[in-house]
């Protein structure tokens, strides 16, 4: 008496699945979902998408760039201002103060600014007048310390001053920009939240053309189900054509967003400004940049999976 087990089921693969469909039906074999058409729509949203998340990640990049090289540059500056109408006196504490902030410990260079310079930065504001005696301007002191211009370090030079130089006024020129160091924390978090805003529309683009996909197929897929294909067989065969339209559209956005950032690159360039020269962006930076097109494709092949799971539970 022959006791064998009797054989497994055999489950073929999505693209058996596929040919066994075609030959039940008595029809040429065709593929569960059309070659990826990249005239379509949606490869071209998903490049649009990409395009102005890259433009925004470069923005971000180059203002947090722009605020670090100001600090950078202005966290050892410190301004000192001797307020005097009578000129001649002004001279003599300006004198003064300049000897005293040489004399102190921390303190790498000192320059009192010529009145000719500060008339020139005053003119556009204050007319032609400035600087004649018309409008009497403070004596102002640049100085340079070896070390950060903390709150201790501007105590303890106003302390050396007030008793040489009365009405000599100290401040650190970062606290000066310090508005302008708000802004662009501001504008740093706008472009962060477009670029969350642009992957929620990444997302919900790709969940839309998944379903769409998905029910333009639930025929077949029903009979590949019936014909023994797994979840994770029919999911592949989607996932395939997802990857290939998600592949071609951040290949294609990076392409015009990268493009966009390097013309306006050259805009800035052209404008020979200090302030942003020191926003280029750096090896680091582009490394970043680059990584959003694989995270552009990586959101869209985790949704189309949660998408087309679903879609095959509720058919159980």
């Amino acid at each position: 008496m022959n006791t064998a087990a009797p054989p497994l089921p055999y489950a073929p693969d999505a693209a058996e699945a596929e040919l066994s469909v075609a030959a039940a039906s008595g029809a040429k074999a065709a593929p569960l979902l059309p070659a990826a058409r990249f005239a379509g729509p949606i490869p071209w949203v998903i490049a649009i998408l990409i395009a102005l998340v890259v433009i925004a990640a470069a923005g971000g990049l180059t203002l947090g760039n722009l605020a670090n090289s100001a600090r950078a540059d202005l966290s050892a500056a410190v301004t000192v201002q001797v307020i005097e109408p009578n000129p001649d006196l002004r001279n003599q504490r300006g004198a003064e103060a300049v000897r005293v902030l040489t004399a102190l410990d921390g303190v790498r260079a000192v320059r009192l600014v010529p009145e000719a310079e500060l008339a020139a930065l005053l003119e556009p504001w204050l007319g032609a007048g400035a600087g004649n005696g018309d409008v009497p301007i403070p004596a102002l002191i640049d100085v340079e310390l070896t070390g950060a211009a903390g709150p201790a370090e501007i105590a303890r030079i106003t302390a050396a001053l007030n008793a040489a130089v009365p009405g000599a006024r100290v401040d650190a020129q970062s606290d000066w920009l310090r508005p302008v160091y708000d802004a662009l924390a501001a504008l740093q978090w706008l472009a962060l939240g477009l670029i969350a805003l642009v992957a929620l529309a990444t997302a919900a683009a790709v969940w839309l053309a998944a379903r769409n996909a998905f029910a333009g197929a639930r025929d077949t897929v029903e009979i590949m189900h019936l014909l023994g294909a797994t979840d994770r067989q029919i999911s592949a065969v989607f996932l395939r054509s997802v990857l290939r339209e998600a592949a071609f559209g951040a290949v294609v956005g990076a392409a015009l967003g990268a493009g966009a950032v390097w013309l306006l690159g050259q805009q800035f360039a052209a404008l020979d400004s200090g302030m942003t020269s020191g926003g280029g962006l750096g090896l680091a930076d582009w490394l970043t940049i680059g990584a959003v097109p694989l995270g552009g494709v990586l959101i869209a092949l985790l949704t189309a999976r949660i998408t087309i799971a679903l879609a095959l539970k509720g058919m159980l």
